[in-house]
């Protein structure tokens, strides 16, 4: 069935699109990217519950509850789901891609930032003489608990359903 618009509806329904706009609305990228800030933000506080001390180098480091990784493919996930629904191939994409993500963040990235203790470990242990004792540490907190990528995949989910039905 053809369905007939007038000139009334035309105009009112392009008026509203025809208004170019500076940046253009992508509740998925958006959604991604505000799940992505609250995950850091909120590592401030599960940094100060967990060791009582204020770090705000939390805030862009990686590691730590919850996941920001996880939180912002999460929330691209769900937002592309609700937009377009879940038989495209972007959904398809994006779902291989948030597995990819969070299988890393608690497969090699944790593992490889648990070496990276040992190894300060054994380098703080060495004689002052040696030369590898006045080596800066390695960073070690590069990857997350299975707990810390649940964390940031609700979170994620959580932002991007509220990010859809405020919009």
């Amino acid at each position: 069935m053809d369905e007939v618009l007038t000139a009334a509806d035309a105009s009112s329904n392009g008026s509203a699109s025809s208004q170019p706009s500076i940046l253009p609305y992508n509740l998925p990228l958006l959604s991604a990217f505000l799940s992505c800030a609250l995950a850091q933000f909120l590592k401030l506080f599960t940094t100060w519950y967990k060791e009582r001390r204020w770090d705000s180098r939390r805030m862009l480091g990686s590691g730590g509850m919850p996941s920001s990784h996880s939180s912002t493919v999460t929330a691209l996930v769900v937002a592309i789901g609700l937009q377009e629904g879940t038989g495209g191939s972007a959904f398809a994409i994006a779902v291989v891609l948030a597995c990819v993500v969070m299988y890393d963040a608690t497969g090699v990235r944790l593992h490889a930032g648990r070496q990276a203790e040992l190894l300060n470990q054994i380098v703080c242990e060495l004689p002052p003489e040696h030369p590898v004792s006045s080596v800066r540490p390695l960073r070690d907190s590069l990857g997350h608990t299975p707990l810390q990528v649940l964390a940031g995949a609700v979170l994620g989910c959580i932002v991007a359903y509220l990010m859809k039905s405020s919009s």
